[in-house]
This record gives C-alpha cells, sequence and structure tokens, in this order.
C-alpha cells in the first residue's frame, strides 16, 4: 500500500500585517514533501516573511480555517519545525565575531547556535556528526582554523555544514550566494547541489538566476508582497517575465539547464 504524505506546507488565505499594513498576502500555496523550490522577487517584496511564515518566525492573522498547516499540522512549535528545517543565511556571517575553530560553529548547530555556548558540552557523538557534516561539504580540513581568518567562501560553507549538522530534511538557503566572490559562489552552489542530489528538500532564496540549480525545477515569484508567478523554471525564468517582476529590461539566458541574467543598458 502506497503511504500518502502531507504537504511540508500549506498556506490558505496567509495574511502577515505590520502596522496595519499587509506586507505578504497567500491565498492559496502547497509545498510537497521532498519538492525544490526557489523563490525569486525583488528587495521588500516579502520573500523574507514567506520564509518566516515556514519557520514559524511569523505568524499570520487568525482565520477559522488554520491559515499554515506543517506536514498536515495545524499547530506546531517553533523546536519541532527547527529540528526538520535547517536555516543558512548570509546575515549570519556577519555575526561571527569571535575567535573560535570552525568546528565550533558546526557544532553550534546541535543547540541552534553560533558556536557552543559555555553551558553546553559536545559529546563525541555530536562531534562526529559536525565532522562528517564538513566533509559532505568538502571544508573539513579548515575544521580547527579559527573562523575568523576563512575566506568568505569557506566560512559560508561552515554555515551551511552547521545547519546540516542535525540532518534535517529541509534547507533553507537566503540569499546564500551574497557578499561571495566566484570562487565562493561556484563551491555553496555545488555543496547545494550535493544536498538535493542526496535527498535534501531545498528552499532557496534569491535575486539570481545564477543561484537556481537544475535540481530545482520549481519558482515562486513574490512582488509587492504577493504571490506573482508560481511554476516550471522553464517557463518563468525568461526575459519577459524576470524583467515585469523587477520592472526594469533584463535578460535571461539559459545554457546546460543554468540560467545567467544579464542587464540591458
Amino acid at each position: 500500500m502506497t503511504v500518502v504524505h502531507p504537504p511540508l506546507l500549506k498556506l490558505t488565505d496567509a495574511v502577515v500585517r505590520r502596522a496595519g499594513k499587509n506586507i505578504l498576502e497567500v491565498p492559496s500555496f502547497t509545498l510537497a514533501e521532498g519538492e525544490s523550490m526557489a523563490l525569486l522577487g525583488p528587495n521588500g517584496a516579502g520573500k523574507s516573511t514567506f520564509i518566516s511564515l515556514i519557520t514559524r518566525e511569523v505568524f499570520p492573522l487568525h482565520r477559522e480555517a488554520p491559515p499554515v498547516v506543517f506536514r498536515g499540522r495545524e499547530r506546531c512549535t517553533l523546536q519541532e519545525v527547527k529540528a526538520c528545517v535547517g536555516i543558512v543565511s548570509a546575515t549570519m556571517q556577519s555575526q561571527m565575531t569571535v575567535h573560535v575553530p570552525a568546528l565550533d560553529i558546526v557544532c553550534g548547530g546541535l543547540f541552534g547556535t553560533l558556536g557552543v555556548p559555555r553551558q553546553y558540552t559536545v559529546t563525541d557523538e555530536g562531534r562526529a556528526h559536525a565532522l562528517h557534516a564538513m566533509q559532505v561539504l568538502g571544508v573539513e580540513d579548515v575544521a580547527e582554523r579559527d573562523v575568523m581568518t576563512l575566506s568568505s567562501g569557506q566560512a559560508r560553507r561552515v554555515l551551511i555544514a552547521r545547519a546540516l549538522v542535525n540532518d534535517p530534511d529541509v534547507l533553507v538557503f537566503d540569499e546564500p550566494c551574497t557578499g561571495l566572490d566566484p570562487q565562493g559562489m561556484y563551491h555553496v552552489r555545488q555543496n547545494m547541489r550535493t544536498l538535493a542530489q542526496a535527498g535534501k528538500s531545498l528552499i532557496l532564496v534569491t535575486h539570481y538566476p545564477e543561484d537556481v540549480i537544475p535540481e530545482i525545477e520549481r519558482i515562486v515569484m513574490i512582488k509587492n508582497g504577493l504571490v506573482f508567478a508560481d511554476g516550471a523554471k522553464e517557463r518563468l525564468l525568461t526575459s519577459e517575465h524576470l524583467s515585469a517582476l523587477f520592472d526594469v529590461p533584463l535578460t535571461v539566458e539559459e545554457s546546460g539547464g543554468y540560467y545567467t541574467l544579464l542587464s540591458r543598458y
């Protein structure tokens, strides 16, 4: 008998309001278990709020029918969500201001912190999980290095290992290539491919089609707090759709499953 799993996430008439203004409205949205997607849109469009609905850090207006259902559950705690969702954000990197080994940053993922708090002790098992995550991502050679001495690309991959240490089913990449040079971008995108091919569900938040790896097939576009478009990337990652999304003339080129965004001046 085939087991039918509920969607990872289902939004129904989900509205987030701040200071009396609706900043995000999602009439209907479903993300299947195991599905990967990329969320594109201008700054201030509502992408971060959309992700915060998934991670339960933001709550929508009350409705009689639950506006957010996570894995078939109407009520789900933040801790339960964190147990199956790992988050990688470029902003985390600016918060790494203490001279500690990179391995400590990864171990911090066991406790939901950047680094290991003094009141906690990492077990041998936890340390082994952290080292394994670094090995999967090809950064085990920097495990004992001071995180402040790493390149931006290396530090970003250490943060990916931190998100991976608890073996989450879903990984959220929030602008993962911001501030990286081409080498750093290449390795981060390759890491995303490695994780997708290993069966992880990816939710990518980005401005750039270049970040959309071949394994991500669904695109959701957000504009002015609304879902502007939702569908297959072959249909949406086009010059016409991107130009309309960002309100500037843009050209998109595709080659071998990769997309490149060009501005027209």
